[in-house]
Parts: structure tokens; C-alpha cells; sequence
């Protein structure tokens, strides 16, 4: 039987803090400016050695916030199992050093509480999610999306509950509408749960949240946003600057379909590649640091094939400020 390397953290991983970590908007949590999303890389169809690889270097360079949910993968609830795996050869001496976060929300089981919001899929979902991760208990439990059947006061309480309970420390939502945005905020401060972190889907070409006034209600409420696919799915990198490249997730129709990637698109980041050029970034390393430059943003989900990826999309926590015009 092959033995595992034992894990050994970097003395040196808190070193760079004053520049890595923000406050999650009125609380006492403090979160990386990057942090590692499981949502593809993880699963079950991916090496558990590369995972190890990325997740070691991660924490060694101070990203102590690792995001799940639980139908990624594929398939559904692998990516939490390797998250326990994790925990058990790797990650169990410092789990008080971590942030871990997951969700229910999306389809995960057959039949009609293995979905959306009600009150016993969610406390289910988050005991199936502890029992594949070898955790107690989450930092951060996730409505993962607005329900827009279920009650809204069944899916809010069930969430008090979850943190009453001791299964979660704190609470936040994803995807949910301003209106509903504003009434769970109120709901969860009423019964002393307040909302701590509101993720959506913000990157130079989807800027949605702001222009319905998300993280502006968030900054202004004490709320952090955290944003989920900041690249755009790749988009947002140097892959797509001159058509679509052959093994790319765009090349095999996995979530970005081809006909996204318009003349006009080609010439927006072409665009966008040349003003980061100008302030020697990568279009990647530009389009992490827009976001973390806006009103209200805690933080980026980054996801990584590879420790060299993730290397080059920390860089962004040192990025010279904006201008005005500059975008």
C-alpha cells in the first residue's frame, strides 16, 4: 500500500495578510480576497493527488476559504467527498485555520425534497454534506437559490435553525433577488442570525448584481458579497482572445456553449487585453482585481486546474487601483 506524503503547512503562509484578507462586511470574519471554489477540479472524475496539489498550495499561501456545495462534483456530492478525504489525510490538524462553506439549493437527490428550499431538504442536505466532508460542522451554510414556492419564512427559519443547532457558524444566500435579498436580511437580524455573505454571479461581462444594486444594499447593510465565476468561465483569460481553442471547456460544450463567443465578444476582450497589458497584468490577473476593486466585494471564487493557475490568479491581490476610465 502506497503511503501518502504527510501534509506539512508553510510556517510562512500568514505572511503577506495585510494585503490578502478583507472583513466580511460588519462581522468579525475575515476572508481571503481569493478564494478556491470546488465547483469544477474536484469531483469524482478528477485525480485526487492534483486536488491534494492545489489545496496544499492554496493554504500555504493563505487561502483559508475553500467554497462547496452539495451537488458539485461531477458527480453530485463527489467534490464534498473530497473535500473529507482532505480532512482526513491533509486538513484535519487546522481546521480551525479554515473557512469551509457549502449550499443547498440545486437538484441532489430524486423525488421532492431533494430540492430547492423547504426546510427538511436543507437540514437533510446539510447533514448528508457534514457526513461526506468529516466535519462537525460548516463555517458557512448557503440558501443556494431563491425558492420562489417555498415560503420564505420555511427556507429562513430552517437556516436559524441550522446555525441554533451548532451544524453551521453563519449563514448566507446565493442568487436571490434584491427584494428577497432585503427580506432575509431583515428576517435573520430579527432572530440575532445575521446575513453574512450574499454571493452572485459579478465579472466584466456580467454585471448584473450592480446594476439591480446587490452589493450596494450589501456594503450599505453590513453584508459581504463574494463573487462566483469571475472569469466567466474562462472567458476571461488569454484562451479566448482568438476564437475558440481546441480542448477548451468551450470546445466541449461543458457550461459555455460556443455561440457565446461572438465577432463582437472576440473584439471586447481583445479590448480589455490590451488595456491589462498596458498595466502589466494578464487579462485574468485584471479582470479578478475589477471585481475586488468594486463597491461592497469581499472576495473572487477562483476555481484551478492546477497549482500554477492558481499562482497566477493571486497576483491580483497586489494590482495597482483603477482608474475611472480605465474600464
Amino acid at each position: 500500500m502506497e503511503m501518502k506524503e504527510i501534509y506539512s503547512a508553510d510556517a510562512a503562509r500568514y505572511d503577506d495578510s495585510q494585503a490578502l484578507y478583507r472583513r466580511c462586511g460588519r462581522s468579525g470574519v475575515m476572508l481571503p480576497k481569493i478564494s478556491l471554489g470546488f465547483w469544477h477540479n474536484f469531483g469524482g472524475a478528477d485525480p485526487y493527488e492534483r486536488s491534494r496539489a492545489i489545496t496544499h498550495y492554496a493554504f500555504d499561501h493563505g487561502i483559508t476559504h475553500f467554497d462547496l456545495a452539495n451537488n458539485y462534483g461531477p458527480p453530485y456530492g463527489s467534490a464534498e467527498e473530497t473535500m473529507g478525504n482532505l480532512m482526513k489525510d491533509d486538513f484535519g490538524p487546522f481546521r480551525d485555520e479554515l473557512f469551509i462553506s457549502t449550499k443547498a439549493g440545486y437538484d441532489m437527490w430524486q423525488g421532492p425534497y431533494g430540492n430547492w428550499g423547504s426546510r427538511k431538504y436543507l437540514f437533510a442536505s446539510l447533514d448528508q454534506s457534514l457526513r461526506r466532508m468529516n466535519l462537525d460542522y460548516v463555517d458557512l451554510f448557503y440558501s443556494h437559490r431563491y425558492d420562489p414556492e417555498t415560503p420564505l419564512e420555511e427556507t429562513l427559519q430552517a437556516l436559524v435553525d441550522i446555525v441554533k443547532s451548532g451544524k453551521a457558524l453563519y449563514i448566507g444566500i446565493s442568487r436571490w433577488p434584491l427584494e428577497a435579498l432585503k427580506a432575509a436580511d431583515q428576517y435573520l437580524k430579527a432572530r440575532d442570525v445575521p446575513l453574512l455573505i450574499y454571493q452572485g454571479r459579478l465579472n466584466l461581462l456580467d454585471r448584473e448584481p450592480q446594476t439591480e444594486g446587490i452589493p450596494d444594499y450589501c456594503a450599505d447593510n453590513g453584508i459581504g458579497f463574494i463573487s462566483f465565476s469571475p472569469l466567466a468561465q474562462g472567458l476571461l483569460t488569454d484562451r479566448y482572445l482568438h476564437g475558440i481553442p481546441e480542448g477548451s471547456r468551450m470546445a466541449h460544450a461543458r457550461f459555455l456553449k460556443s455561440d457565446k463567443l461572438t465577432p463582437e465578444l472576440i473584439a471586447y476582450l481583445q479590448r480589455l487585453n490590451s488595456i491589462a497589458t498596458t498595466r502589466n497584468e494578464t487579462l485574468a490577473e485584471m479582470a479578478l482585481a475589477w471585481i475586488l476593486n468594486q463597491k461592497g466585494i469581499t472576495s473572487v471564487l477562483v476555481g484551478a486546474s492546477s497549482t500554477s493557475q492558481l499562482e497566477k490568479n493571486m497576483k491580483c491581490v497586489h494590482a495597482e487601483p483603477f482608474s475611472d476610465s480605465e474600464i
